[in-house]
């Protein structure tokens, strides 16, 4: 059973939504939130410390990507609870445009936050992890097939994928499960900040989706961690996507071409 739990980003959208889950199922629960935003981190904190009064939930407000800050606050998480028998990274951004236009500078802000951000989190908490832990990993569906308009975040995530799967062999010999959850859009704070910006090819690809509420995909994810599988796919499309990836990919390929001949590129 759950006792101690560590969730980054963990003051909106899945990472919220699973605290909540587990604060349900576990209603002594220690839980640790860490997000950049220290306003909505402070509002999520009261929001379930009234809904679970018997958890003890604490805000750790920080920037994950700069390392340094990072390992300063995970210390006094740490100090605070002992090591976590549940880690969930959740902390991530996306910014949608053409490969050419999204300047370097933007593209290691994608990956410091989306990848490197997730590693340092892993090298500092999985060593002090025991026997029988659990560590839930939030990619993305976008790790599956390339999407126009996503190539930073795309890229990230694929990192962020290939990780995963090798951590889950590494950590097997210590007890440690890794789950990797690939959730299509999630009606997230995140997706709402993100759809302005998307060129029209983009927002075209994804009108058609149906957009997950993050309560699913939190659900899905700690069902896959309680029962110790690797890959959590929310959602019959992505299940689709990765089983038959190898047909699917092309005609999605075609279909991107045929809207950039239809609306250009922007």
């Amino acid at each position: 059973m759950t006792r101690t739990a560590f969730i980054t980003g963990g003051s909106s959208g899945i990472g919220l939504a699973t605290a909540k889950a587990l604060a349900e199922r576990h209603p002594e629960i220690r839980l640790a939130l860490f997000a950049r935003n220290p306003d909505r981190l402070s509002a999520a904190v009261a929001g379930l410390r009234l809904a679970a009064p018997k958890a003890d939930v604490r805000a750790f407000p920080v920037d994950l990507a700069d390392l340094d800050s990072a390992q300063v606050v995970i210390d006094s998480a740490l100090q605070a609870f002992g090591p976590p028998d549940l880690l969930i990274l959740s902390a991530g951004m996306t910014l949608p445009a053409r490969w050419e236009n999204v300047g370097m500078t933007a593209y290691r802000a994608v990956m410091e936050v989306n990848f490197f951000a997730c590693l340092s989190t892993l090298g500092q908490l999985a060593p002090r992890m025991v026997r029988g832990s659990s560590i839930g990993v939030i990619g993305s569906a976008a790790s599956l097939s390339g999407t126009y308009g996503y190539a930073a975040y795309t890229a990230s995530k694929c990192a962020l994928h290939g990780l995963s799967e090798t951590l889950r062999i590494e950590l097997q010999p210590r007890g440690i499960n890794l789950t990797l959850c690939l959730p299509p859009d999630t009606d997230t704070p995140m997706l709402a900040a993100e759809q302005p910006l998307r060129p029209a090819v983009t927002r075209r690809m994804a009108a058609g989706a149906r957009v997950l509420p993050p309560e699913r995909v939190a659900k899905d994810l700690l069902r896959g961690i309680e029962r110790g599988r690797f890959l959590v796919l929310p959602g019959w499309p992505i299940k689709l996507l990765y089983l038959f990836g190898p047909w699917i990919a092309p005609l999605l390929r075609r279909h991107q071409a045929s809207l950039i001949r239809r609306l250009g590129q922007d």
